[in-house]
């Protein structure tokens, strides 16, 4: 039904992962059923089908960039919307099982962009170690926990969730990394506004009409509206088709926001609405302040000018 509250929740799985611990920070997953998916786009075909009603998936990590199937999944798939976006700090701990000393460490299991991100760590402190690719932070801590391998970099959640020894943590080369999880639902009506949102748009531009992208992004600029994130990634059709994936500050429902979607309605080969939600915060503080209107262009000046307007249709002059 409409407006009613998520209790089914799906995630990029395995258990003790990054995205288990984002989503263990939703209020309603902590309260309802958490069942982890073996891909993107497993977790998102079970909302669709209406197995469960919300997927957390990862969006972008601050290191490794876009997460390339969750975009081709919102711009291609059939329609979902984010209803809410978690912004959670990458800290990986090197955790083994209780007494293993760090010397004696000869394997190491890590997903490849785990250990990316900790390289230094490791050539400071543990040089001669092999490093095993493997599926998942999940993964490596499991493989740990069994023995198959002397230690893991995984994320703290996977570490205690095996019950593995954390020898060494924020082992990260960039200690303020982080990734962005999108919680997609099937479409409905967005969350209110709040003052401080984020939409979300996937744009298809005409690609034989010159100055096609410089059109969509004047819609926006003209009107005030703060372009936060443009992403493209092709289409499939050809080389040179690109979908371009939007991040604005605002809400659909609010009057800036909402022409500048009827002017990119007008001007583009296509438009998807990847929702409108709140903009994460950090312990109660946003991570950036929203930027505000140029003069001639808030919300208060719209509404004048609509007014005005309003008045000289009339005959009224001011």
């Amino acid at each position: 039904m409409p407006g009613t509250p998520p209790t089914r929740f799906v995630y990029l799985g395995p258990e003790g992962t990054f995205a288990e611990q984002a989503l263990r920070t939703v209020p309603a997953a902590e309260r309802g059923s958490r069942t982890p998916a073996r891909s993107v786009g497993e977790a998102l075909e079970a909302v669709r089908a209406g197995d469960a009603d919300a997927a957390l998936v990862p969006l972008e990590n601050s290191i490794g960039g876009a997460v390339g199937v969750t975009l081709d999944e919102l711009a291609e798939g059939e329609p979902l919307v984010i209803t809410r976006e978690v912004i959670l700090p990458v800290e990986f701990v090197l955790a083994a099982r209780t007494g293993t000393p760090l010397p004696s460490i000869g394997s190491i299991a890590a997903h490849p962009q785990a250990s990316t991100q900790c390289r230094g760590w490791l050539r400071a402190h543990l040089p001669d170690a092999v490093v095993v690719d493997v599926l998942s932070n999940g993964a490596a801590a499991a493989g740990a926990a069994n023995g198959e391998y002397d230690a893991a970099i995984c994320a703290p959640i996977g570490a205690a969730r095996h019950r593995l020894a954390v020898l060494a943590d924020k082992i990260a080369d960039h200690p303020d990394a982080v990734t962005r999880f999108a919680l997609l639902s099937r479409p409905g009506p967005p969350p209110p506004p709040t003052g401080d949102d984020v939409t979300s748009l996937a744009v298809y531009i005409a690609h034989d009409r010159v100055g096609a992208l410089l059109s969509v992004l004047m819609e926006l600029a003209v009107r005030g509206v703060n372009l936060t994130r443009i992403e493209s990634r092709p289409t499939g059709e050809a080389l040179g088709r690109y979908v371009f994936f939007l991040d604005c500050t605002g809400h659909v429902a609010d009057v800036r926001l909402g022409e500048a979607l009827q002017g990119l309605h007008r001007v583009c080969a296509g438009v998807r609405f990847l929702g409108s939600y709140p903009r994460h915060r950090w312990g109660g503080l946003t991570g950036e302040r929203p930027v505000a209107a140029p003069a001639g262009l808030s919300d208060t000046d719209y509404t004048d000018a609509a007014a005005w307007l309003t008045r000289l249709r009339v005959g009224e002059q001011s």
